[in-house]
Order: C-alpha cells, then sequence, then structure tokens
C-alpha cells in the first residue's frame, strides 16, 4: 500500500451482479458468468417475468453502513474498503505459487498507456517495498471487504487451479474474456462463519484462511470498471483513492450484513435502486449514481459480463469531481466538461480557488458537459454531453431525478 499518499487512503470496491436466481444456501459464491458473448443465459439461470419496474435480468449488492459510521454514514454503498497492509503482503507469492511465472498472477494486460493509468495502478509497488503488483492487491482487498462486510465469499479451490492455469497459459491474455466456468463446491457455513469473524478482527487472517481452506481469492473474475477519488470537503475528513471492480454471478448468492461497519443490505436492479433513492427510501453517492446509470445502458447480465470483461483491458480513467456552488446548487465537474481544471490539485472542493466559473449549457449546444448537478441529498442530475474514455458506458442521463429547467445552471 502507498503511505505517501498525502490526501487520499487507497481502497477498492466491489460492483457485484448476479442474476436474479437464488443459489444454493450458502455464504460462498463460486459461478462467475462466462457465457460466450452473443450467447443467451440458459433457461436455469435467468427469470422469464422480470418486475414492471425494471427490465433488468440481474440485481447489484449494496450494503448500508451504520449511523456511526466515520465515512457516509447511513448511505448505500458496494462493499469495499481501505487497503489493508496485508494485501500487498509477500505471503499472497506462496498463495498464488502456481501463478508466478505469468505477469500479474495471470490477469489480463491492460493496454492504456502507463502515462495515463490513475496512479494507484501505475505505481511501481516493488518500489514500494511489495512485490503484489497493485492491480492483484487491490482485487484481494475487494474480495476481502466484500466478505468481511456481506460474507460473500468468492475463491477458487485448489483442484481448480491447474485448470485455470492451463487456460491462462493456452490463450492470449488480451483475448480470455472471463474466468474459466465453475462448479458450485460450497463451503461449509459454520467454517466461513468462523473465519469471517477471524478477518473482520484482523485482515491479515485472510491469507491464512486461505491457505487452511485451500481456495485462492478469484481475481480473475473481477474487471476493472472505474476509479473515483472523493473530494475535499463533501463527506468529512477522510477521503479514498478506490479502484471500482465489477463480478457477475450466474445466481445471487446469500449475503448476510457484519452488524458492525454494515447494518442491512439489499439486492435490487441498478434502476430500482435510483428509484428508491429518488423517493428517499435510501441515500447514495454521486459515484453510485454514476455507475448505476452506466450500467442500466446493459440491462441483460450475459451482456454486461461480456461488456465488462472485455472492456476491462482498455483501463479506466481517474474521476476526481470539483465541486462549486451556484445558485444553492452543487456542481460536481469531472474531467473532459468545459469548465474542469487543468490539473485540479489534491485539495480541490467546495469554495477552493480552483472552483470554475459555471455558465449555461444552454449558451453553446455543442459544449462538453460531464458533470452531475446536486440540488440536494437526493435531488442530483446528470449533465453529460461528452463521449467516454476507454470505450466506456455513457451513464443514462434521461432518468436523472427530480429534474427541471430551474436545476440548470
Amino acid at each position: 500500500m502507498n503511505t505517501t499518499l498525502k490526501h487520499w487512503k487507497e481502497a477498492a470496491t466491489l460492483i457485484l451482479a448476479a442474476g436474479h436466481k437464488l443459489g444454493a444456501d450458502t455464504l460462498a459464491s463460486r459461478t462467475p458468468l462466462t457465457a460466450a458473448a452473443g450467447s443467451p443465459l440458459g433457461s436455469s439461470h435467468g427469470r422469464s417475468h422480470m418486475p414492471h419496474t425494471s427490465s433488468c435480468d440481474y440485481d447489484v449488492l449494496l450494503l448500508k453502513r451504520s449511523s456511526t459510521s466515520g465515512f457516509m454514514p447511513n448511505a448505500y454503498v458496494f462493499p469495499g474498503g481501505m487497503v489493508h497492509p496485508s494485501d500487498f503482503s509477500s505471503e499472497w507469492l506462496d498463495i498464488f505459487k502456481s501463478f508466478s511465472n505469468s505477469p500479474n498472477f495471470g490477469l489480463r494486460s491492460v493496454t492504456q498507456p502507463l502515462e495515463t493509468r490513475p496512479p494507484m495502478f501505475a505505481t511501481d509497488r516493488l518500489k514500494l517495498g511489495s512485490p503484489i503488483p497493485g492491480e492483484v492487491a487491490f482485487r484481494i482487498c475487494a474480495l476481502r471487504e466484500t466478505f468481511e462486510e456481506s460474507g460473500v465469499l468468492l475463491f477458487v479451490s485448489k483442484l481448480e487451479e491447474s485448470s485455470l492455469l492451463k487456460s491462462i497459459e493456452g490463450k492470449c491474455t488480451t483475448d480470455r474474456e472471463g474466468p474459466l466456468p465453475h462448479n458450485v463446491n460450497d463451503l461449509c457455513s459454520r467454517e466461513l462463519n468462523k473465519w469471517r469473524d477471524l478477518v473482520n478482527q484482523n485482515p491479515s487472517n485472510f491469507i491464512q484462511m486461505c491457505r487452511e481452506l485451500e481456495v485462492l481469492p478469484n481475481i480473475w473474475a473481477l474487471h476493472e470498471w472505474g476509479n473515483w477519488l472523493t473530494p475535499a470537503g463533501r463527506y468529512g475528513v477522510k477521503r479514498f483513492d478506490t479502484a471500482f471492480f465489477i463480478c457477475c454471478l450466474q445466481d445471487i448468492p446469500q449475503a448476510l450484513q457484519d452488524e458492525k461497519e454494515i447494518v442491512s443490505f439489499r439486492w435490487s436492479t441498478p434502476s430500482e435502486v435510483l428509484q428508491s433513492y429518488q423517493a428517499q427510501e435510501l441515500w447514495i453517492a454521486p459515484p453510485q449514481v454514476y455507475e448505476l446509470s452506466r450500467m442500466c445502458r446493459v440491462p441483460l447480465l450475459n451482456d454486461l459480463h461480456n461488456f465488462s470483461s472485455r472492456r476491462a483491458t482498455e483501463g479506466c480513467e481517474q474521476l476526481l469531481p470539483v465541486y462549486s456552488l451556484k445558485d444553492e446548487h452543487y456542481t460536481g465537474l469531472l474531467p473532459g466538461d468545459r469548465c474542469y481544471p487543468m490539473a485540479p490539485s489534491g485539495d480541490a472542493g467546495v469554495g477552493t480557488s480552483t472552483d470554475p466559473q459555471l455558465e449555461d449549457p444552454q449558451e453553446e449546444e455543442d459544449s462538453a458537459l460531464h458533470r452531475f448537478v446536486t440540488v440536494d441529498p437526493y435531488t442530483v442530475t446528470l449533465q453529460i454531453t461528452i463521449t467516454p474514455k476507454y470505450n466506456h458506458l455513457l451513464p443514462v442521463s434521461e432518468q436523472t431525478f427530480h429534474y427541471d429547467s430551474k436545476s440548470r445552471l
């Protein structure tokens, strides 16, 4: 982990999407979706009657943070958290020793030039004293935090190691679309509950758990999705540089809140979450609004898996919102917006010298917009006219919330 960062702590989060069909009564989930591009989901993995509120055939896992949380209390978030030193521990070399000869333990190569990669991915971890690449450690962090907070464990058994290794060695890493199909091999719920408590007590126990249960964290099932930085002055003192990953599962695994940081959870389609947010039934931060709006572009789980798997090799853009206050509305500018600072400082936030002079978007029909306007905690409007970088999805902005002409800048 990078202890030299001035403004942020490194973190990782996992967008976990799963088919509506309920899986086995187990805390473990080991069936990442691996259907070939263009092929439909099997009838046993979907459902024919969708809710009238959504045409999505999958749900997304959201966890409600405790009211006593030091960061975004009461918010619904994707599972994830801050990187722990053990995520970069050299002990992982022994756990992944079968993959030691493969770059990044067999993860596919990213084509994004190093100079444009987000710093958290571009940083040379060897220079910071860790032999574990950032692409691996951040996935370990996301998987560990998902297990701690929800009880969902994504893993590969020792029995499957050889077939996975053959797949990695036998195919071009830039052509593989995702992990191998996995047979369901349930771990004992009692054993998982014991280890979940131990990992919550000390994150380094995640390494010991993998040793004793003879499993590998399924880093290959997680696809790079994005990178968000917390702006200054918005959510308290804590600020995070967070890697966003996505994983698609055939079925919804059983989840259980930890009753500490997390007090409840819900599986809902992206559009249902956004509708609940609009109705003030729950609160989500702008990054969650943005990413869920992206997912609304892809209503089918099979398509979401194939898209996220293929697109991940493109890399991602670092998104640091720069806020400005005008007419009692907060505007969060994102890279590519015509008013976004050329080189925002880490101190950029509400009321800083980097605040841009905002103009009416209607004054320039072809102006480049990449922003969200926050009228109140439950009223957010996405205004986006740019083309997303790295072949990513454009968020659905037509369905944004409580939007009228008065909310325009």
